[in-house]
């Protein structure tokens, strides 16, 4: 057998190997931009609801903790009942409006481990009371 047309076989035989590989990383994992992301399907979701609103002691989103597991999908649907609000949570990318008595759905993977400030970035706001806690547990 010709020497060059065995190593051609040999190299053709090992990138049918490596392409294997590299098929079965990207179906277990999602890839987004060029980072690759842990497979999250199966994570557990974590269901939160909370309003927003003023009175006349300050500015509040109803619920000031929300505690949950890194890998954990957390959902937090958001009713704002009174004024104009957002909520902003910096370290994940998020700032979603509320409009007045309609529920907004923000959804995210906790993929950091640490606590974090949820708020409204109206102006004022976040001063007046308008902001909680994200814990994420490790």
């Amino acid at each position: 057998m010709n020497k060059k047309f065995a190593l051609g076989i040999l190299v053709l035989i090992v990138l049918v190997v490596a392409g294997f590989g590299i098929t079965k990383i990207f179906n277990s994992s999602s890839v987004t931009g060029n980072a690759i992301k842990e497979d999250t399907s199966n994570a557990p979701v974590k269901e939160f609801v909370m309003t927003s609103f003023y009175d006349n002691t300050g500015i509040w989103f109803s619920l000031k903790e929300i505690n949950v597991n890194k890998g954990d999908i957390v959902r937090i649907k958001v009713t704002n009942i009174k004024g104009t609000h957002d909520l902003t949570l910096d370290e994940y990318g998020i700032k979603k409006m509320t409009p007045l008595n309609e529920e907004v759905v923000i959804e995210f993977t906790a993929d950091k481990v640490g606590e974090f400030i949820y708020y409204c970035s109206v102006p004022g706001h976040r001063q007046k009371g308008q902001w909680g806690t994200l814990k994420v547990i490790g």
